[in-house]
C-alpha cells in the first residue's frame, strides 16, 4: 500500500532540489541567531499560550486555541526550514585569485560609469546595494573572467572588468 503524499510535500521536495544554498558566513550566522531565538523564546511562549487557551474548554469552538495552534505550527515550520537550510548551506569564501568567483567584489565599467558588484548566492541578492546572484545573467557572464576582460550580455550591453577585490 502506498503512503499518501500531500501536494505541499511534493512541492517542498522539488523546491529543495532546485534551491541554490550558497550563502555568505554572515547570512548563515543570521539564520543561526534566528533559529536560536525561535527555539529559546518564541516557541516556548507559544507552547504556553496553546496550553493556556486549551484550558478554556471546547476545542472545536475555541478560536483563541485554534489561533495559538496555528501560530505554533508556523513557528515549528520556520524552525524546520531554518535547520534544513543551515544544514545544507554552502559557505561562500572570499576569492584571493585574479579570477572572478562567487564571493568576489567586482568593479566594472559600462557606458562610462563604474559600478561595484558583489557576487553572492540567490538568497542574498540586492541589486540596489550591488549584490547580484552568480545565477543572474551578469553574474554568469562575470564568473571565470579576469581583470581587463570585457563581457557582453545578450542585451548588447558590455561591461569591462576594472578591478577585483
Amino acid at each position: 500500500m502506498r503512503v499518501p503524499t500531500r501536494k505541499s510535500e511534493i512541492l517542498a521536495a522539488s523546491k529543495q532540489q532546485e534551491e541554490d544554498l550558497h550563502m555568505t558566513p554572515a547570512a548563515i550566522e543570521r539564520m543561526k541567531r534566528d533559529l536560536a531565538r525561535l527555539l529559546e523564546t518564541e516557541r516556548p511562549e507559544m507552547i504556553k499560550e496553546v496550553q493556556r487557551t486549551a484550558e478554556m474548554g471546547d476545542f472545536s469552538e475555541n478560536f483563541a486555541y485554534q489561533q495559538a495552534k496555528h501560530a505554533l505550527r508556523r513557528i515549528n515550520t520556520r524552525i524546520m526550514t531554518l535547520e534544513d537550510k543551515i544544514k545544507r548551506a554552502i559557505p561562500i569564501t572570499k576569492s584571493d585569485g585574479d579570477v572572478v568567483a562567487l564571493g568576489a567584489t567586482v568593479v566594472v565599467e559600462s557606458d562610462g560609469r563604474e559600478q561595484t558588484f558583489e557576487i553572492v548566492g540567490p538568497s542574498e541578492t540586492n541589486p540596489t546595494r550591488g549584490r547580484i546572484s552568480h545565477l543572474s545573467p551578469l553574474g554568469r557572464a562575470l564568473i571565470g573572467r579576469r581583470v581587463g576582460e570585457s563581457v557582453m550580455l545578450e542585451t548588447g550591453k558590455s561591461f569591462l572588468i576594472r578591478e577585483l577585490r
